[in-house]
């Protein structure tokens, strides 16, 4: 090459993808080189996974291209792997054909000592199983120049086990192949990167050498500067004893936690994926099974939570799916508004009254502004910001002691998302706990009285007042105060 690089085996130019009320990526380009590990990183919601299922297929683009050099292939290596536990690693390479014990140990090899390829794939350490699916991407090159995207591979690994897939990586790029590393954790960047990739907003803000990086600049770019937003919720918070207590919480990724929310206080939820912060809600709610020292509810003890047992205890919940957890989609508006609480409709003999159903879904479907103003559509038919609405409204309608909020405003309309905040202030405003777990930190600034950040299933810091600025959660999200 003239210039003295090797040549581009990735190139994104111009890339953009919208949802509704969203630009997820903005005229996005990069490329990468063989021998170089190019790192993307941004916040939540900037637009890295996003950009990683349009390279793998699972999005189309609106607009841009993606172009490889000829004969370079894309292999993906996922958070979780995409293994079959009670399979053996020889088994997980040889998914598509038959068995081979000594391309297995061949491929393994190539990563250091060869472990046991006859054990299951659950019985590896995290590394080894990292080691497993790095090899089985590997299997079939025709060449060595193809491009490797690791998405978030590390999030489950320890430093030493990190320290074995960075090897591999690195033999990988030795060997001509280009790397794409998307990852939340900075440290990890500055020491595997050659070069990386901000995103923010959906829009590329830099692409720099990692040299000329350290932790101060990329938080900078990452967050937009010191002077990112601040704080602007006014507080609602009642005095009186918390109306949720919560000691010693764990499951799923949550693996401590200690919590109270009082009446009329917004408890935000902050963190990177994998924090916790996630699994928070429905750990809360009993949609997910884990463990508490203690819970109660309005000082009543609640030692076996359950979605029906939540309900009864004045406890709603709006997951962060409501495709697959927050609606059935074949009912109607006004059917998924009613269904979980039918008992209150119920007439002198103890039918269904549908003259108070109907009467129920219009008062909803105003106070809440529901467009169309139609309870008897299909709820599919609505547009996500709509139905975000109608899943508000339904967990709102018997003025919850507690509200768990999952995402509330992912993929609605700057409309929708107007009027899903003034539902969620005005339920505060009457004496409503809410519980808000997002990625977007705007959203928090904008909402809460307090906010929790996650870190590796733990509370890393709580930010209020002056301390809750956008900067501040991501640098204590990252590890970085």
């Amino acid at each position: 090459m003239a210039d003295g690089l090797a040549p581009a085996l990735l190139r994104v130019t111009d890339l953009v993808k919208t949802f509704p009320g969203l630009t997820a990526l903005d005229h996005v380009s990069l490329e990468v080189r063989g021998g170089e590990v190019v790192a993307v990183v941004g916040h939540n919601g900037s637009g890295k996974s996003t950009l990683v299922k349009i390279l793998a297929g699972a999005y189309a683009a609106d607009g841009g291209a993606v172009v490889t050099e000829e004969g370079t292939e894309l292999h993906f290596i996922h958070q979780d792997l995409a293994l079959i536990g009670e399979l053996t690693a020889v088994e997980n390479l040889a998914l598509y054909k038959s068995p081979d014990p000594d391309r297995a140990c061949e491929l393994v090899g190539r990563f250091g000592p060869v472990f046991d390829i006859e054990a299951p794939v659950r019985d590896l350490t995290p590394a080894q199983r990292a080691v497993v699916a790095i090899s089985r991407a590997l299997d079939g090159w025709t060449h060595p120049a193809n491009v490797v995207v690791l998405d978030e591979s590390t999030e489950s690994l320890h430093k030493t086990e990190v320290d074995v897939l960075f090897d591999a990586v690195r033999r990988l790029a030795a060997d001509g192949a280009g790397v794409v590393f998307v990852s939340h954790r900075l440290d990890e960047v500055l020491t595997l990167a050659d070069r990386v990739v901000v995103l923010r907003d959906g829009r590329k803000v830099a692409d720099e050498p990692v040299a000329t990086l350290g932790h101060g600049r990329l938080v900078e770019l990452i967050t937009g500067g010191q002077a990112a937003m601040a704080h602007t919720h006014e507080t609602t918070v009642r005095d009186g004893d918390p109306v949720l207590t919560v000691r010693g919480l764990r499951g799923g990724t949550v693996e401590h936690l200690d919590l109270d929310l009082r009446p009329g206080e917004i408890v935000g939820v902050a963190g990177v994926l994998g924090s916790g912060r996630e699994a928070l809600p429905s750990l809360l709610y009993g949609a997910a099974s884990g463990a508490a020292d203690e819970l109660t509810v309005s000082g009543a003890p609640y030692p076996r939570r359950s979605p029906g047992g939540s309900l009864s205890r004045g406890i709603a919940f709006v997951p962060g799916d409501r495709a697959r957890h927050g609606s059935v989609r074949d009912l109607t508006a006004r059917e998924n508004l009613t269904l979980p609480q039918l008992r209150t409709l119920t007439g002198r003999f103890g039918n269904l009254s549908a003259r108070r159903e109907h009467a129920e879904a219009d008062r909803l479907f105003t106070t809440y502004q529901v467009r169309p103003a139609r309870p008897e559509q299909r709820f599919a038919l609505f547009s996500g910001g709509n139905q975000q609405k109608i899943v508000m409204a339904r967990a709102l309608r018997d003025d919850p002691a507690v509200l768990l909020l999952d995402e509330p405003t992912q993929g609605v309309d700057i409309g929708a998302k107007a009027a899903i905040y003034d539902a969620v202030e005005s339920a505060a405003a009457a004496g409503t706990a809410v519980l808000v777990s997002s990625s977007d930190a705007k959203e928090l600034l904008r909402l809460c009285d307090r906010v929790l950040v996650l870190r590796d299933g733990r509370c890393a810091a709580v930010l209020t007042g002056t301390d809750l600025t956008e900067h501040r959660l991501v640098t204590e999200g990252y590890g970085l105060s």
